[in-house]
């Protein structure tokens, strides 16, 4: 298979859709459903060998969730947060490293910008988390 930043998105998706009640998407939707994840590429470094045949690519995963209020917003985001576990972004993510063959590896390297967005008349708690793809 060939690798498109498509493919490495739906991937990501794909590994994103194992935590039992998120959505994940690989395009960014018109109106969020939380809990939801949603894959975006941010930057593409040619050639890390010096030579035509491995790029690395960076992908920042927005997680949406709703916010009830802000305790148990906060609670629902913990899990998905955590380094570990059954609702871990970090653990569902690097559970194919591979992306089903396309990618050589990857690698969730943080958690940034955790906190309230407002998107239309909504405010919701959100979090980004970077993803660095080899392939």
């Amino acid at each position: 298979m060939t690798v498109t930043v498509g493919t490495l998105r739906s991937g990501l998706a794909t590994n994103l859709a194992r935590i039992t009640g998120l959505r994940a998407s690989a395009i960014q939707p018109d109106s969020p459903t939380p809990p939801q994840a949603i894959v975006f590429p941010t930057s593409i470094t040619f050639d890390r060998t010096f030579r035509r045949g491995l790029d690395e690519y960076a992908f920042t995963v927005t997680l949406i969730a709703g916010r009830q209020d802000a305790r148990n917003g906060q609670a629902v985001m913990d899990g998905y947060c955590a380094p570990t576990g059954t609702g871990s972004i970090k653990t569902a993510i690097e559970f194919d490293r591979t992306l089903g063959g396309v990618a050589q590896t990857l690698h969730v390297t943080e958690l940034s910008a955790y906190g309230s967005t407002s998107i239309g008349d909504t405010i919701y708690l959100t979090a980004d988390f970077t993803v660095i793809v080899y392939a």
